[in-house]
């Protein structure tokens, strides 16, 4: 399957615009976001990796704040409280595993 991740399709939260791709155990994420978005605090119980390709982005995960910028990537354990805000214009990649039904 090709998706066009240059071009996202869905607005999860004000500020988040995404395209999905969706495995049988996976699903990666393509964000665009927007200065200043901000990502409520939450978790949830799938793993986590996030990549930062542009931009920068402050992501706190267990109380502990994060200045990520491109080229970042952190691993969040299912079920740790994380939250975040862009401090620029960013996009960023996560992989959740396992799928996250909900994106579709």
């Amino acid at each position: 399957m090709k998706i066009d991740i240059t071009n996202p399709s869905s607005e999860l939260l004000p500020g988040f615009t995404g395209t999905f791709l969706h495995g049988e155990g996976f699903t990666v994420a393509y964000w665009h976001i927007k200065k200043g978005a901000k990502l409520p605090e939450h978790h949830h119980h799938h793993e986590q990796l996030t990549q930062v390709t542009e931009g920068e982005f402050e992501l706190t995960v267990g109380g502990e704040k994060q200045l990520c910028k491109p080229g970042s990537v952190l691993l969040i354990p299912g079920n740790i409280p994380h939250s975040g805000v862009a401090l620029t214009d960013c996009k960023i990649t996560d992989i959740f595993c396992p799928a996250r039904p909900e994106y579709q």
